[in-house]
Parts: C-alpha cells; sequence; structure tokens
C-alpha cells in the first residue's frame, strides 16, 4: 500500500518542522500512521493476507520507536504529533 506523491507530499508539508523536512520524527510518525490507515482497511477485506499483516507489524513497531524516541528527545514536540496522528 504505497502512498501517491501527491498524498506523501501534503503530508510532509503539514508535518514538516522547517521548510523541507522529510526526516524529521513528526514527519516519519505521520506518514508511517497514514500508511497504517491505509494497511488495516486493506486487511479489513483481505483477512487472509499474512504478508501485508507482517509488514503493518514492522510498520507500527517503527512508529512506536519514532514515537517513544521523540517522547524522550522533546516531550512537547511528541505530545503534539501525538494528538494530531491520533496516538494520544
Amino acid at each position: 500500500m504505497s502512498l501517491s506523491s501527491d498524498e506523501k507530499k501534503q503530508i510532509i508539508e503539514e508535518n514538516a518542522v522547517v521548510q523541507g523536512d522529510t526526516g524529521s520524527p513528526e514527519v516519519q510518525i505521520a506518514l508511517l500512521t497514514h500508511k497504517i490507515t491505509k494497511l488495516t482497511d486493506h486487511l479489513k477485506i483481505h483477512q487472509k493476507d499474512f504478508h501485508s499483516r507482517r509488514g503493518l507489524l514492522n510498520m507500527l513497531s517503527k512508529r512506536r520507536r519514532l514515537f517513544n524516541f521523540l517522547t524522550r528527545m522533546d516531550k512537547k514536540r511528541a505530545d503534539g504529533i501525538g494528538k494530531k496522528a491520533g496516538l494520544i
């Protein structure tokens, strides 16, 4: 479940800390959240797609690690992206 370039650009613009930012934890968490949402909808229809389910679990753990890292570094930024992404 890949994102179109327009969706990806929009998510990056909404969550970028500075202009041209693509690697900050906020942007990565937002991109992963969008991918997770799309993949969850896919798995509701295709319940026996175990390969995609494994990918979903990997994305969930990566998002959790990024969120924990951001919480350790800057609690205020983590709360902001947590509320925006629906994690808190």
